[in-house]
């Protein structure tokens, strides 16, 4: 035999609800919807338009960061001319020396001392 702890947790429930008015219901819905539809149309809207600004203000952004990019491959450029100046200044003082001890070997040698 079943004692009283053995019976369903959930017997006896659905008896206990009290009958639903369906029409009633549906117009608690429609005035649920009725006021916040509104607002949240206007969120999704005001939602689309960031959306659309963020869109546009990523591809200004891709376009200042290229802009700057090529401004410092320009800079490098820059940079790179400037050392190649350099070694080629200290080439043509190398190439001085070079002639300057040449032309003093010649003269030793002219003047009979070997070397």
């Amino acid at each position: 035999a079943l004692g009283p702890s053995d019976a369903s947790p959930d017997e006896g429930v659905v008896e206990d609800l009290p009958l639903i008015d369906e029409k009633a219901v549906e117009q608690l819905t429609e005035g649920l919807i009725s006021h916040y539809l509104p607002d949240l149309q206007r969120s999704k809207s005001a939602l689309q338009e960031l959306t659309q600004n963020q869109v546009v203000l990523l591809e200004t952004l891709e376009q200042e960061i290229s802009k700057f990019k090529e401004c410092n491959s320009i800079l490098e450029i820059s940079a790179l001319f400037s050392e190649a100046k350099h070694y080629h200044n200290k080439l043509v003082n190398i190439r001085n020396e070079m002639m300057m001890i040449h032309e003093k070997t010649s003269k030793l040698k002219v003047s009979g001392i070997n070397i």
